[in-house]
Protein backbone atom coordinates (compact mmCIF):
# COMPACT_ATOMS: atom_id res chain seq x y z
CA UNK A 1 0.00 0.00 0.00
CA UNK A 2 1.36 3.13 -1.07
CA UNK A 3 -1.33 5.35 0.13
CA UNK A 4 -4.45 6.12 1.95
CA UNK A 5 -6.42 9.12 1.76
CA UNK A 6 -9.46 10.33 3.62
CA UNK A 7 -12.66 11.88 2.78
CA UNK A 8 -15.14 13.53 4.59
CA UNK A 9 -17.77 16.08 4.17
CA UNK A 10 -16.16 19.58 5.73
CA UNK A 11 -13.09 20.25 7.81
CA UNK A 12 -14.11 22.89 10.60
CA UNK A 13 -12.10 23.64 13.81
CA UNK A 14 -13.10 21.76 16.97
CA UNK A 15 -14.60 19.11 15.35
CA UNK A 16 -14.03 15.74 16.46
CA UNK A 17 -14.40 14.17 13.62
CA UNK A 18 -12.16 16.36 11.81
CA UNK A 19 -9.90 16.57 14.16
CA UNK A 20 -9.66 12.93 14.54
CA UNK A 21 -9.27 12.64 10.34
CA UNK A 22 -6.37 14.93 10.96
CA UNK A 23 -4.50 13.14 13.52
CA UNK A 24 -5.18 10.17 11.00
CA UNK A 25 -3.14 11.64 8.92
CA UNK A 26 -0.44 12.38 10.52
CA UNK A 27 -0.30 8.56 11.67
CA UNK A 28 -0.47 7.84 8.65
CA UNK A 29 2.31 9.59 6.95
CA UNK A 30 4.61 8.80 9.79
CA UNK A 31 4.16 5.11 8.44
CA UNK A 32 5.78 6.67 5.03
CA UNK A 33 2.52 6.22 3.36
CA UNK A 34 1.13 9.27 1.26
CA UNK A 35 -2.32 10.83 2.68
CA UNK A 36 -4.26 13.51 2.15
CA UNK A 37 -7.90 15.18 3.50
CA UNK A 38 -10.48 15.37 0.75
CA UNK A 39 -13.59 17.41 1.29
CA UNK A 40 -16.92 19.35 0.00
CA UNK A 41 -16.32 22.01 2.12
CA UNK A 42 -13.39 23.71 4.51
CA UNK A 43 -13.55 26.21 6.78
CA UNK A 44 -11.76 29.16 6.37
CA UNK A 45 -9.30 28.82 9.07
CA UNK A 46 -8.60 24.84 7.99
CA UNK A 47 -7.76 26.50 4.75
CA UNK A 48 -4.27 24.11 3.52
CA UNK A 49 -5.19 21.43 5.46
CA UNK A 50 -7.58 19.74 3.25
CA UNK A 51 -7.94 19.37 -0.96
CA UNK A 52 -11.09 19.60 -2.77
CA UNK A 53 -12.58 16.12 -3.32
CA UNK A 54 -12.76 16.54 -7.10
CA UNK A 55 -8.80 16.64 -7.20
CA UNK A 56 -8.70 13.00 -6.02
CA UNK A 57 -7.07 11.09 -9.13
CA UNK A 58 -6.64 7.67 -7.21
CA UNK A 59 -4.50 4.93 -8.68
CA UNK A 60 -2.79 1.61 -7.68
CA UNK A 61 -1.95 0.78 -4.17
CA UNK A 62 -4.02 3.09 -2.97
CA UNK A 63 -7.13 2.77 0.00
CA UNK A 64 -9.61 5.45 0.65
CA UNK A 65 -11.33 6.01 4.20
CA UNK A 66 -14.58 8.10 4.20
CA UNK A 67 -15.75 8.93 7.79
CA UNK A 68 -19.27 8.86 7.52
CA UNK A 69 -21.92 10.80 9.82
CA UNK A 70 -24.12 12.14 7.28
CA UNK A 71 -25.09 11.90 3.91
CA UNK A 72 -22.95 13.06 1.03
CA UNK A 73 -22.06 13.09 -2.31
CA UNK A 74 -18.67 11.65 -1.49
CA UNK A 75 -20.39 8.44 -0.35
CA UNK A 76 -21.78 8.58 -4.01
CA UNK A 77 -18.64 9.45 -5.41
CA UNK A 78 -16.52 6.86 -3.53
CA UNK A 79 -18.86 4.20 -4.33
CA UNK A 80 -18.25 4.22 -8.13
CA UNK A 81 -14.66 4.32 -7.25
CA UNK A 82 -12.51 1.00 -7.91
CA UNK A 83 -10.01 1.69 -4.46
CA UNK A 84 -10.29 -0.29 -1.62
CA UNK A 85 -12.58 1.68 0.82
CA UNK A 86 -12.41 1.56 4.55
CA UNK A 87 -16.01 3.29 6.84
CA UNK A 88 -14.97 5.09 9.94
CA UNK A 89 -18.71 4.99 11.11
CA UNK A 90 -19.29 8.23 13.81
CA UNK A 91 -22.74 7.81 13.62
CA UNK A 92 -25.65 9.17 12.33
CA UNK A 93 -28.52 10.68 14.50
CA UNK A 94 -32.05 9.12 13.39
CA UNK A 95 -34.27 11.18 11.89
CA UNK A 96 -36.97 10.98 14.20
CA UNK A 97 -35.71 13.72 16.27
CA UNK A 98 -35.83 15.82 12.77
CA UNK A 99 -39.46 15.19 12.29
CA UNK A 100 -40.75 18.13 14.29
CA UNK A 101 -37.56 20.59 13.90
CA UNK A 102 -35.61 20.70 10.41
CA UNK A 103 -36.56 19.43 7.45
CA UNK A 104 -33.04 20.03 6.26
CA UNK A 105 -31.37 18.34 8.22
CA UNK A 106 -33.53 15.04 7.99
CA UNK A 107 -32.79 14.72 4.46
CA UNK A 108 -29.50 14.76 5.49
CA UNK A 109 -29.68 12.17 8.11
CA UNK A 110 -31.95 9.93 6.27
CA UNK A 111 -29.65 10.14 3.20
CA UNK A 112 -26.53 9.24 5.30
CA UNK A 113 -29.01 6.08 6.59
CA UNK A 114 -29.41 5.09 2.95
CA UNK A 115 -25.41 5.83 2.38
CA UNK A 116 -25.01 3.47 5.31
CA UNK A 117 -26.43 0.75 4.01
CA UNK A 118 -25.55 1.13 0.53
CA UNK A 119 -21.80 1.36 1.03
CA UNK A 120 -21.76 -1.99 2.96
CA UNK A 121 -21.29 -4.48 -0.26
CA UNK A 122 -18.82 -1.84 -1.17
CA UNK A 123 -16.73 -1.49 1.57
CA UNK A 124 -13.78 -3.98 2.60
CA UNK A 125 -12.98 -2.33 6.02
CA UNK A 126 -15.87 -0.76 8.80
CA UNK A 127 -14.28 0.74 11.72
CA UNK A 128 -15.95 2.53 14.36
CA UNK A 129 -14.80 4.38 17.48
CA UNK A 130 -17.42 2.77 19.77
CA UNK A 131 -18.73 -0.65 20.54
CA UNK A 132 -22.03 0.98 19.76
CA UNK A 133 -21.10 2.14 16.39
CA UNK A 134 -19.79 -0.71 15.08
CA UNK A 135 -22.91 -2.79 15.77
CA UNK A 136 -24.76 -0.70 14.03
CA UNK A 137 -21.85 -1.25 11.50
CA UNK A 138 -22.33 -4.90 11.48
CA UNK A 139 -26.28 -5.04 11.07
CA UNK A 140 -26.32 -3.02 7.99
CA UNK A 141 -24.20 -5.70 7.17
CA UNK A 142 -20.61 -4.39 7.29
CA UNK A 143 -17.79 -7.18 7.42
CA UNK A 144 -15.36 -7.25 8.89
CA UNK A 145 -15.50 -4.19 11.61
CA UNK A 146 -13.72 -3.04 14.31
CA UNK A 147 -13.62 -0.48 17.06
CA UNK A 148 -10.90 2.12 17.03
CA UNK A 149 -11.13 5.31 19.55
CA UNK A 150 -11.49 8.35 18.54
CA UNK A 151 -8.06 10.12 17.69
CA UNK A 152 -8.12 13.04 19.95
CA UNK A 153 -5.24 14.43 21.51
CA UNK A 154 -6.25 16.03 24.79
CA UNK A 155 -3.32 17.96 26.16
CA UNK A 156 -3.96 20.17 23.32
CA UNK A 157 -6.44 21.57 26.03
CA UNK A 158 -3.26 22.97 28.04
CA UNK A 159 -2.07 24.52 25.22
CA UNK A 160 -4.24 27.20 24.49
CA UNK A 161 -6.77 29.07 27.51
CA UNK A 162 -8.93 32.35 27.61
CA UNK A 163 -7.20 33.51 30.56
CA UNK A 164 -9.78 37.04 30.57
CA UNK A 165 -12.78 34.41 29.99
CA UNK A 166 -11.76 32.30 33.07
CA UNK A 167 -11.19 35.71 34.65
CA UNK A 168 -14.96 36.79 33.66
CA UNK A 169 -16.60 32.86 34.47
CA UNK A 170 -14.94 33.26 38.07
CA UNK A 171 -15.96 36.90 38.89
CA UNK A 172 -19.88 35.40 38.51
CA UNK A 173 -18.90 32.42 40.08
CA UNK A 174 -17.42 34.54 43.23
CA UNK A 175 -21.07 35.76 44.14
CA UNK A 176 -21.79 32.01 44.85
CA UNK A 177 -23.66 29.43 43.11
CA UNK A 178 -22.74 26.42 41.38
CA UNK A 179 -21.65 25.90 37.37
CA UNK A 180 -23.32 23.31 35.44
CA UNK A 181 -21.31 22.91 31.91
CA UNK A 182 -23.04 21.38 28.43
CA UNK A 183 -20.68 21.72 25.36
CA UNK A 184 -21.76 20.50 21.98
CA UNK A 185 -23.64 21.31 19.16
CA UNK A 186 -27.55 22.79 20.01
CA UNK A 187 -29.60 20.42 18.27
CA UNK A 188 -32.63 18.32 19.34
CA UNK A 189 -31.13 14.73 20.39
CA UNK A 190 -28.71 16.29 22.46
CA UNK A 191 -31.63 18.03 24.44
CA UNK A 192 -30.25 20.67 25.41
CA UNK A 193 -34.02 21.49 26.63
CA UNK A 194 -33.98 18.39 29.55
CA UNK A 195 -30.63 20.26 31.08
CA UNK A 196 -32.62 23.46 31.00
CA UNK A 197 -35.36 21.77 32.91
CA UNK A 198 -32.95 20.02 34.99
CA UNK A 199 -31.03 23.54 35.66
CA UNK A 200 -34.79 24.87 36.40
CA UNK A 201 -35.37 22.13 39.28
CA UNK A 202 -31.86 22.43 40.73
CA UNK A 203 -32.21 25.97 41.22
CA UNK A 204 -35.31 25.67 42.59
CA UNK A 205 -34.87 23.15 45.18
CA UNK A 206 -30.73 23.51 46.01
CA UNK A 207 -28.80 26.15 44.83
CA UNK A 208 -30.89 29.50 43.57
CA UNK A 209 -27.88 31.01 42.52
CA UNK A 210 -26.58 28.14 40.51
CA UNK A 211 -25.63 29.26 36.37
CA UNK A 212 -25.77 26.97 33.32
CA UNK A 213 -23.24 27.18 30.21
CA UNK A 214 -24.19 25.49 27.41
CA UNK A 215 -21.35 26.27 24.90
CA UNK A 216 -21.69 24.96 21.04
CA UNK A 217 -22.36 26.00 18.08
CA UNK A 218 -26.18 26.25 16.57
CA UNK A 219 -26.52 22.98 13.94
CA UNK A 220 -30.83 23.21 14.24
CA UNK A 221 -31.85 27.31 14.11
CA UNK A 222 -35.54 26.06 15.14
CA UNK A 223 -34.51 23.58 17.78
CA UNK A 224 -32.00 26.59 19.03
CA UNK A 225 -34.99 29.19 18.96
CA UNK A 226 -36.96 26.61 21.12
CA UNK A 227 -34.71 25.92 23.28
CA UNK A 228 -33.73 30.44 24.03
CA UNK A 229 -37.70 30.94 24.07
CA UNK A 230 -37.98 27.96 26.62
CA UNK A 231 -34.89 29.75 28.96
CA UNK A 232 -37.05 33.15 28.94
CA UNK A 233 -39.95 31.75 29.69
CA UNK A 234 -39.08 29.95 32.82
CA UNK A 235 -36.91 33.52 33.51
CA UNK A 236 -33.53 31.76 33.64
CA UNK A 237 -31.72 34.33 30.84
CA UNK A 238 -30.15 35.94 33.28
CA UNK A 239 -28.39 32.50 34.27
CA UNK A 240 -28.44 30.23 31.47
CA UNK A 241 -25.65 30.92 29.01
CA UNK A 242 -25.92 29.99 25.31
CA UNK A 243 -22.33 31.00 24.07
CA UNK A 244 -22.53 29.90 20.31
CA UNK A 245 -19.59 29.03 18.69
CA UNK A 246 -16.48 29.57 20.86
CA UNK A 247 -12.21 29.13 20.73
CA UNK A 248 -10.71 26.79 22.45
CA UNK A 249 -8.92 28.87 24.77
CA UNK A 250 -12.65 29.97 25.74
CA UNK A 251 -13.89 26.22 25.66
CA UNK A 252 -11.05 25.19 28.14
CA UNK A 253 -11.86 28.24 30.14
CA UNK A 254 -15.24 26.95 30.59
CA UNK A 255 -14.12 23.22 31.46
CA UNK A 256 -11.93 24.72 33.91
CA UNK A 257 -14.86 27.09 35.86
CA UNK A 258 -17.04 23.74 35.72
CA UNK A 259 -18.41 22.40 38.85
CA UNK A 260 -20.21 19.79 37.02
CA UNK A 261 -20.56 18.70 33.44
CA UNK A 262 -24.03 17.43 32.63
CA UNK A 263 -25.66 15.67 29.65
CA UNK A 264 -28.85 14.78 28.87
CA UNK A 265 -28.35 13.46 25.05
CA UNK A 266 -30.81 10.83 23.67
CA UNK A 267 -28.50 9.81 21.19
CA UNK A 268 -24.42 10.24 20.77
CA UNK A 269 -22.39 7.46 18.67
CA UNK A 270 -19.20 8.05 21.57
CA UNK A 271 -19.69 11.90 23.32
CA UNK A 272 -16.02 13.38 23.23
CA UNK A 273 -16.90 16.60 25.70
CA UNK A 274 -17.32 13.24 28.58
CA UNK A 275 -13.29 12.72 27.96
CA UNK A 276 -12.80 16.44 27.53
CA UNK A 277 -14.79 16.75 31.05
CA UNK A 278 -12.59 14.28 32.72
CA UNK A 279 -9.32 15.74 31.16
CA UNK A 280 -10.27 18.71 33.31
CA UNK A 281 -11.30 16.98 36.43
CA UNK A 282 -15.15 17.77 35.91
CA UNK A 283 -17.30 14.88 37.44
CA UNK A 284 -20.05 14.00 35.12
CA UNK A 285 -23.71 13.60 35.32
CA UNK A 286 -25.44 12.00 32.47
CA UNK A 287 -28.56 9.95 31.20
CA UNK A 288 -27.96 6.07 30.39
CA UNK A 289 -28.29 6.41 26.47
CA UNK A 290 -26.61 5.02 23.32
CA UNK A 291 -23.01 5.04 23.61
CA UNK A 292 -22.81 7.49 26.79
CA UNK A 293 -22.49 4.92 29.54
CA UNK A 294 -19.77 2.79 27.58
CA UNK A 295 -17.75 6.24 26.96
CA UNK A 296 -18.34 6.30 30.75
CA UNK A 297 -17.54 3.23 31.90
CA UNK A 298 -18.15 3.80 35.35
CA UNK A 299 -16.23 7.74 35.20
CA UNK A 300 -19.58 9.43 36.20
CA UNK A 301 -22.87 9.03 37.40
CA UNK A 302 -24.51 7.23 34.61
CA UNK A 303 -29.04 7.87 35.45
CA UNK A 304 -31.71 5.67 33.80
CA UNK A 305 -34.06 8.53 34.65
CA UNK A 306 -33.41 12.25 33.94
CA UNK A 307 -36.81 13.77 35.52
CA UNK A 308 -35.68 16.87 36.32
CA UNK A 309 -35.79 16.48 40.35
CA UNK A 310 -33.79 13.10 39.59
CA UNK A 311 -31.38 14.89 37.27
CA UNK A 312 -30.83 18.00 40.35
CA UNK A 313 -30.27 15.66 43.16
CA UNK A 314 -27.63 13.30 41.02
CA UNK A 315 -25.82 17.02 40.49
CA UNK A 316 -26.48 18.27 44.01
CA UNK A 317 -24.67 15.10 46.12
CA UNK A 318 -21.89 15.49 43.27
CA UNK A 319 -21.09 18.70 44.58
CA UNK A 320 -21.98 18.54 47.75
CA UNK A 321 -20.35 15.23 48.70
CA UNK A 322 -16.49 15.62 48.68
CA UNK A 323 -15.65 11.96 48.82
CA UNK A 324 -18.11 10.54 45.63
CA UNK A 325 -16.55 13.54 43.93
CA UNK A 326 -13.16 12.62 44.48
CA UNK A 327 -13.94 8.86 43.48
CA UNK A 328 -15.71 10.43 39.94
CA UNK A 329 -12.35 12.16 39.43
CA UNK A 330 -10.21 9.30 40.27
CA UNK A 331 -12.56 7.01 37.39
CA UNK A 332 -12.17 9.24 35.02
CA UNK A 333 -8.31 9.63 35.41
CA UNK A 334 -8.19 6.03 35.05
CA UNK A 335 -10.85 6.02 32.16
CA UNK A 336 -8.79 9.02 30.58
CA UNK A 337 -6.27 6.12 30.18
CA UNK A 338 -7.83 4.09 27.98
CA UNK A 339 -7.68 6.93 25.22
CA UNK A 340 -4.15 8.04 25.22
CA UNK A 341 -3.02 9.24 21.87
CA UNK A 342 -0.90 6.58 22.35
CA UNK A 343 -2.91 3.99 22.80
CA UNK A 344 -5.63 5.19 20.30
CA UNK A 345 -3.34 5.23 17.40
CA UNK A 346 -2.27 1.30 18.54
CA UNK A 347 -5.35 0.59 18.32
CA UNK A 348 -6.41 2.41 15.24
CA UNK A 349 -3.07 0.63 13.33
CA UNK A 350 -4.08 -2.72 14.43
CA UNK A 351 -7.76 -1.83 13.14
CA UNK A 352 -6.01 -1.26 9.92
CA UNK A 353 -3.69 -4.11 9.97
CA UNK A 354 -5.40 -5.41 7.23
CA UNK A 355 -5.15 -2.56 4.51
CA UNK A 356 -1.72 -1.78 5.34
CA UNK A 357 -0.03 -5.26 4.78
CA UNK A 358 -1.68 -4.99 1.60
CA UNK A 359 -4.10 -7.56 2.55
CA UNK A 360 -7.15 -5.81 1.33
CA UNK A 361 -7.56 -5.83 -3.02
Amino acid sequence: MRAIHQFLPTLDPGDAVGNHTLEAQRLLRGLGLESEVYTQTVHHSMVGRAQSFQKFTGGPDTAVVYHLAVGSVLADLLMARPEPLIVDYHNITPARFFDEWDPPILHAVEWGRSQLAALAPRCRLGLADSEFNRTELASSGYRPTAVTPILIDLEAFDRDFDEVEFARLQAAKGTGGVDWLFVGRVTPNKCQHDVVKAFAAYRRLHDPQARLHIVGGVASEPYAAALRAFVRSLELTDCVDLTGPVSAGVLAAHYQNADVYVCLSEHEGFCVPLLESMHHHVPVVAFDATAVPETLDGAGICLPDKAPAVVAQAVHRVVTDDELRAKLLAAGERRLSDFTLERSRARFLEAMAPVLDGAVR
